[in-house]
C-alpha cells in the first residue's frame, strides 16, 4: 500500500477522484455517491478502504483467472523490470520473453495459427484483425470485401472500429456509429428468441440469418464474420450446438474470413483452455486478452492462420502497430500465468469438478420466482430475471431489475455484472466448491430482496 493509501479516508480518496472520467460510468450518479475505493485483493476477495471484504465472482473485468496476490507473477514482473524493461519489436527487433511466449501460444492454440501479433487490449486486437482483414482482401485482388458481420450485443472492445464490430447499440449511439462496413445480425438467443423451435432447430435458424446478410450484401463485398463463442458482456449466450458448425460452413460457402473472438472465452474459462474447441470453430483469427496475463498486465495477442499470414507476408512491410506491442513485462507476466493455470490444473478443474457443481447448485435458482433461465459453461454463467417465467415476459423498462439485483450484491459485498436484467458471473478459475456456496448463499439474498423490491 503507498504512503498516500495509509493517511487517506474513503471521502479523501472520492474528493480525489470524483471529478475524472471513468470507463461505462454514469458520471453524475459518481459524483453524487463517490466511486467504491478498492484497495486490496486477494485471491477472490477484494478489500475496500471502509474494511469490507468482497467476494469477486466476477474476477475484475472476465480476467483474473488465476486469483488476486500471485507473488510469482510480481516476481517475474520485477526481474524482468531489472533486465529490460521496455524494448520495441518494430523494425525485425525481438527480444526473449515475446519470442517465447509466440512459441508458447502458438503450441496451446489451434494447429492453424502458427502467427502472433500483439497489441495491449481486445479491443485494439480486434482493431488490427480489422486492419489485416482489409489487407487480405486488398492483397487478393478483392478489393470490394470490406463489411464485416458481426451480431448484435457482441462485444469486442471500445474503441471507434472496435464498438462498431460490436453490436451494443448504447455504445454506437452518440458516437454515430457503427461505421461503414459494418453489419449486424441477430445472436444466438435461444432462451429470449427461441420460441417454439429447438435448440438444435434455432441454432441453424440463427446462423442462417449469416447468410441471408451475405446474400443481402453482395458476397463480393463481404469480408469476414467476427464472434465470440460465448458472447459474454450481451448476456453470456451460449449457442445451440447447431450453430457454430453451421456459421463455419456458411463462411467457408461464401469465402469469408472466420474470426473467433476469445477474450473473455480464452485461457479456461469455459473449461476447455479455448471455446473454439468445443464449438468446432476453425478460425482464421483468433483474438486473445485478459486471461493471457490474467489481468497483471495489459497485453493482447492475434492468432493468425497460416493462408492469412502467408498473403500478409508476400508484401513489404505491415505497416501497423503500437508502441507497447509485444511489451517484454507483460509477455513474462503472460508466460507464468500460462505456467500457473497448467500446472494448477485450472482448466481440467473447471471442466471437471467446479464448472459441472456450479452448473448444479445455479439449477437451484430455477424455482426462484424472479429467475427465468439460468446458464452455464465451465466458470461462466448467467441468471436471467424475468417478470413472468412462463412466458419469459421480461421487465419494463428492461435493465432497471438487474441494476436493483447489482445494488443488492454489492451492499452484500458480491460482485456480479448486471447487463439487461441477467446477472453474470465469471469467477476466478481458482474458485473451488467452498467458493461457489459461499457464492450461491450470497446470491439468493440479493435475489430475494429483489424480488420483494418489485413485488414478486
Amino acid at each position: 500500500m503507498t504512503a498516500s493509501a495509509k493517511r487517506n479516508s474513503t471521502a479523501e480518496w472520492q474528493a480525489q477522484d470524483r471529478k475524472h472520467l471513468h470507463p461505462f460510468t454514469d458520471h453524475a450518479e459518481l459524483g453524487r455517491i463517490g466511486a467504491k475505493v478498492i484497495t486490496k485483493a486477494e485471491g477472490t476477495y477484494l478489500f475496500d478502504s471502509d474494511g469490507n471484504k468482497i467476494l469477486d465472482a466476477f474476477a475484475g473485468l472476465w480476467c483474473v483467472n488465476i486469483g488476486y496476490g500471485r507473488k510469482s507473477i510480481a516476481d517475474v514482473a520485477h526481474a524482468q523490470l531489472l533486465e529490460l524493461p521496455y524494448y520495441n519489436t518494430f523494425f525485425k527487433t525481438t527480444h526473449p520473453p515475446v519470442a517465447e511466449l509466440s512459441k508458447l501460444l502458438v503450441e496451446m492454440t489451434p494447429k492453424q495459427f502458427n502467427h502472433v501479433f500483439y497489441g495491449l487490449s481486445g479491443s485494439d486486437a480486434n482493431d488490427t484483425i480489422v486492419r489485416m482483414v482489409r489487407t487480405y482482401w486488398n492483397l487478393k485482388k478483392q478489393p470490394k470485401k470490406k463489411t464485416i458481420i458481426s451480431r448484435w450485443n457482441g462485444y469486442h472492445g471500445s474503441t471507434m472500429v472496435a464498438a462498431s464490430l460490436g453490436g451494443m447499440n448504447y455504445m454506437h449511439e452518440l458516437a454515430d456509429l457503427p461505421l461503414p462496413g459494418h453489419a449486424h445480425i441477430k445472436q444466438p438467443y435461444w432462451y429470449g428468441d427461441g420460441g417454439s423451435q429447438t435448440p438444435e432447430e434455432f441454432g441453424l435458424a440463427a446462423a442462417k440469418l449469416l447468410e441471408d446478410k451475405i446474400l443481402e450484401l453482395g458476397a463480393e463485398n463481404v469480408a469476414a464474420f467476427i464472434g465470440e463463442p460465448i458472447q459474454g458482456a450481451g448476456g453470456v449466450i451460449i449457442p445451440p450446438s447447431t450453430y457454430w458448425p453451421e456459421v463455419q460452413k456458411i463462411c467457408k460457402k461464401y469465402d469469408l474470413l472466420l474470426i473467433a473472438d476469445e477474450v473473455i472465452c480464452g485461457f479456461g474459462r469455459t473449461g476447455y483452455m479455448f471455446a473454439s474447441e468445443p464449438f468446432q470453430i476453425e478460425a482464421d483469427f483468433m483474438t486473445l486478452a485478459k486471461g493471457l496475463t490474467s489481468g497483471y498486465m495489459p497485453l493482447s495477442a492475434i492468432m493468425v492462420a497460416d493462408r492469412v499470414a502467408e498473403v500478409l507476408n508476400s508484401f513489404g512491410d505491415f505497416n501497423h502497430g503500437f508502441t507497447y506491442s509485444g511489451h517484454p513485462v507483460s509477455c513474462a507476466v503472460a508466460i507464468e500465468n500460462i505456467r500457473i493455470i497448467r500446472e494448477e490444473k485450472m482448466v481440467e478443474t473447471a471442466h471437471d469438478e467446479t464448472g459441472p457443481y456450479l452448473a448444479k447448485r445455479l439449477e437451484e435458482f430455477k424455482d426462484h420466482p424472479l429467475v427465468g433461465e439460468v446458464r452455464s459453461m465451465g466458470l461462466v454463467g448467467a441468471i436471467e430475471l424475468v417478470k413472468d417465467k412462463k412466458t419469459h415476459k421480461t421487465f419494463e423498462p428492461v435493465g432497471k431489475v438487474g441494476t436493483i439485483c447489482r445494488d443488492h450484491c454489492v451492499k452484500n459485498n458480491l460482485i456480479m455484472r448486471a447487463t439487461r436484467d441477467t446477472m453474470l458471473l465469471s469467477p476466478p478459475l481458482m474458485w473451488t466448491k467452498g467458493h461457489i456456496d459461499e457464492f450461491m448463499k450470497l446470491a439468493k439474498i440479493a435475489l430475494d430482496a429483489t424480488a420483494k423490491d418489485v413485488g414478486l
